[in-house]
């Protein structure tokens, strides 16, 4: 942790700590859940992260799995919670698509987690759901599903102790055939104590229903048709008495459908189990009876209770309500009579029955995003029912909580977000204000601290620049004076320039808590924001004088459809936006496309001036590996630099912009001279030279004189330095654990050339290297490890790119560092 620069520096220790995390939800069935502590956990790539709906804050990522976590599940759940309610610690059950449980224990007063064990003899295939219930204090039953086909249940023996083991036995293995089960719920029947029933349903259409018998095993009870589809959630309620003292739990499936339906599982009398079963009232409400059910020496009737037709699209999550304490019993729990339903139609629906007839009825209805999002993965209930999370298609959370006093209001409320494909590259805005990131999720998105009354300053997403049709590789936020503007290069042969519009630059002000001077911008914008074009690949301003025509036409009900798309209307924005303003209502217009390059653009960068832009594009040929210069603000190709022969993976301007480095696959780096007089660009090419064994994907300059560092695959990272007409090496860091991605440098003491060098690697680690000393020999330049950054704080795959805030923008004793990864997080660092 500590670095000894030679130099005379004096002894630093660092501290570093994780600021901010950006990440959106891996779009699978089941990821999501809420847990009775407050915390939502989610899988983000391989890792499951953890985030508080109060603050909208991701607390933390939980790396261990090597493959897309597609399930999470709290035990206790919501509806255990109260046999536990003063439980300090809560486990977390996450599954993966390579076949793998873990096991987490999570301190929420703390904040601190462990993991604490990987399930044994787990699926050869992927985990698709996972379901458990608590029997009492210290036992809970879990059960999996998987696409091998086999459900395996176990009992769960948690610790008594903090840092104790759980135990795990192995309860059944149950082999479903070739058409897998994709749902699954678990629940205590009511009568006889110990009764279990394990409900199952998934490609053939039907409900199968399990019991466990005396000896522990669970044995095949019976199945219940009606579905015509693959069936999605399942969710068995708490046990339900009613007024005639009848004693049943209930059963609620969805399906794609599009229906749900309500199947009771009432407990028979002992006496006359035989007896005709509630034949005697006959009317809207009666019952179509269905299988007995035997478990023990208990019986059940089955009926289907309700049909529920309201959706329009495969239903994907149904749950019912938490548990709610009883009026004169704080201890006891009632099961109330309320379903959450989420749809790939874009809604979320409350249901309940009639108070008079006993109809079940849609009694809310949220969502309705149109053409914002593209439908519903899940919905879940908070654990006291007051707030409902929904996760979506595009990766994003959309949260409503019912703030109405006498009669509901659901309004929504901020979520964490971010991207939800590998996120490629990042740049901070010239003052260091906001990080602008790009990714294969076809989006660019602003984050940036939002300051308010009581100067807390939490990290958000303030606009969401671009919404593209291809993925984007590659973005580089023009330097030097005017207004905001960037280049994004994507899977396209053009290069696209953008520029911010009135509306985010008002709100930006709102951010930083600037509200006092919002008129004196220092320049003249008169666009205030942009709209989609059909096919999502250009986005045309909308003009100041032009903004009340188009409020006046979008009050029309035009039909969404693909060959219209509604308008934007650009908002200035006074607190962190909700997702339905981020997706559609803070877009970028385009003001220049930069055509040259013969393939998908791969990287891009400008310099300090804000006068250059370079970039580059995928090439297998030297004709096509060439770089080119563009002049900002005229937007002429002035210069084109032959000298890779496949493609240029990164560049870098000097800080002085008097050279450009860039490194290539061919595993060679270049520096060329830039000379601008007047309006004519000259380069000259200074050194070529093979610098590693393989790839070279990073490259950076220290910020205080002509040395540079480069980063491969090969596991090595190489200082070099630039004397007059030739580069030299003068220092090679020990080798690293595996291939190094990133690389970004920063100067700390100008006066014996000290920096800090962050290395990003392949595994998703980050190291941070103290480089010090002025001379051109190796003996005149030493480096130190000063930290490696803890796994918990890092990505869980490659770093794509590090970038530091520059040092003017911050306090002399912070630092701030950006970092994005293949883990589709953008993560932000302060190291004091």
């Amino acid at each position: 942790m500590i670095a000894s620069p030679s130099g005379g520096s004096s002894m630093e220790v660092l501290d570093v700590k994780s600021v901010f995390i950006g990440a959106g939800c891996n779009r699978v069935v089941n990821n999501v859940s809420w847990g009775p502590s407050g915390l939502v956990s989610f899988g983000v790539q391989n890792a499951v992260a953890l985030f508080h709906p109060q603050n909208a804050q991701i607390w933390t990522t939980l790396p261990g799995h090597k493959a897309v976590v597609n399930c999470t599940i709290w035990l206790p759940s919501n509806k255990d919670a109260y046999k536990v309610q003063h439980a300090e610690r809560h486990y977390l059950l996450s599954g993966s698509a390579d076949g793998v449980i873990l096991i987490w224990e999570i301190h929420p007063e703390e904040r601190k987690w462990r993991h604490v064990l990987q399930v044994p003899e787990s699926h050869k295939k992927g985990v698709t759901c996972i379901t458990g219930i608590c029997i009492s204090e210290g036992v809970a039953l879990f059960a999996s599903t998987s696409s091998d086909g086999t459900v395996i249940v176990w009992e769960m023996v948690l610790p008594a102790d903090t840092g104790g083991d759980c135990r795990l036995t192995c309860l059944e293995h149950i082999f479903v055939g070739s058409k897998p089960m994709v749902a699954l719920s678990l629940a205590k029947l009511p009568g006889q104590v110990g009764n279990i029933v394990l409900a199952m349903g998934g490609l053939d259409h039907k409900v199968h229903l399990y019991c466990r018998d005396s000896t522990g095993k669970f044995l095949h009870a019976c199945e219940l048709k009606g579905h015509t589809d693959w069936i999605r959630s399942l969710d068995l309620s708490l046990p339900v008495c009613s007024e005639s003292g009848e004693n049943s739990i209930f059963l609620v499936s969805s399906s794609q459908d599009r229906n749900i339906r309500i199947w009771k599982i009432a407990l028979l009398s002992p006496v006359r189990p035989d007896a005709q079963y509630r034949k005697d009232d006959i009317g809207l409400t009666s019952y179509i009876e269905g299988p007995k059910l035997v478990a023990g020496s208990s019986s059940y009737q089955i009926s289907l209770e309700s049909l529920l037709i309201g959706h329009e699209d495969w239903v994907y999550s149904v749950e019912w309500h938490p548990p709610v304490p009883t009026c004169n019993n704080g201890s006891e729990r009632h099961q109330p009579l309320s379903i959450l339903s989420a749809s790939m139609d874009k809604t979320m629906m409350i249901w309940r029955p009639e108070k008079t007839t006993g109809i079940w009825v849609n009694a809310v209805t949220v969502g309705e995003l149109s053409h914002c999002a593209l439908g519903f993965y899940g919905g879940h209930w908070g654990s006291h029912g007051e707030s409902i999370l929904a996760h979506g298609y595009g990766g994003s959370f959309h949260l409503w909580s019912n703030v109405g006093l006498g009669s509901e209001n659901w309004q929504p409320q901020k979520v964490p977000s971010g991207h939800f494909a590998a996120v490629s590259d990042i740049s901070w805005a010239r003052s260091g204000e906001y990080i602008l990131s790009v990714g294969h999720d076809q989006t660019a998105r602003i984050f940036a601290s939002w300051t308010d009354e009581s100067c807390y300053a939490p990290w958000h997403e303030i606009a969401r620049p671009q919404v593209h049709g291809h993925d984007i590789n590659c973005v580089t936020i023009i330097q030097g004076k005017g207004n905001h503007r960037y280049v994004s290069g994507a899977d396209e042969k053009v290069a696209r320039v953008f520029e911010a519009p009135l509306s985010f630059l008002k709100s930006l002000r709102h951010a930083k808590f600037r509200t006092n001077c919002i008129e004196d911008l220092p320049y003249e914008v008169q666009v205030l924001g942009a709209n989609m074009s059909a096919l999502g690949l250009s986005q045309k301003p909308i003009y100041v004088h032009a903004s009340s025509k188009t409020s006046d036409d979008s009050r029309l009900d035009v039909v969404d459809s693909l060959e219209s798309v509604p308008d934007a209307v650009p908002t200035v924005l006074t607190e962190p936006p909700v997702e339905e303003l981020l997706a559609w209502h803070t877009l970028w217009p385009e003001s220049h496309k930069l055509y040259g390059h013969g393939n998908e653009l791969f990287s891009l960068c400008c310099d300090h001036e804000g006068k250059l832009v370079a970039s580059s594009c995928k090439a297998q040929s030297s004709a096509v590996a060439e770089i080119w210069l563009w002049e900002v603000g005229s937007w002429k190709a002035v210069c084109r630099l032959h000298s890779h022969s496949l493609t240029v993976t990164q560049m870098e301007f000097s800080q002085d912009d008097s050279f450009l480095l860039a490194v290539s696959r061919d595993r060679h780096f270049s520096v060329f001279s830039i000379n601008r007089s007047g309006n004519e660009v000259n380069y000259q090419l200074v050194s070529r030279q093979e610098a590693h064994k393989r790839i070279i994907w990073a490259c950076s300059w220290n910020p205080f004189g002509r040395q540079f560092a480069t980063g491969s695959r090969d596991k090595t990272v190489k200082i070099w330095a630039i004397e007059e007409t030739f580069v030299k090496q003068i220092l090679a860091l020990p080798q690293f654990s595996c291939g190094v991605t990133a690389l970004s440098w920063v100067g700390r003491e100008r006066s014996c050339n000290m920096g800090f060098l962050a290395v990003g690697m392949e595994n998703g680690l980050i190291e941070l290297w103290s480089l010090f000393g002025d001379g051109p020999t190796p003996s005149d330049f030493g480096a130190t490890l000063s930290v490696r950054f803890d796994p918990f704080l890092c990505h869980v795959s490659t770093v794509n790119r590090l970038r530091w805030r520059d040092v003017d923008c911050g306090s002399s004793s912070m630092m701030q560092l950006a970092s994005c990864g293949a883990d589709h997080c953008v993560r932000v660092f302060e190291i004091s």
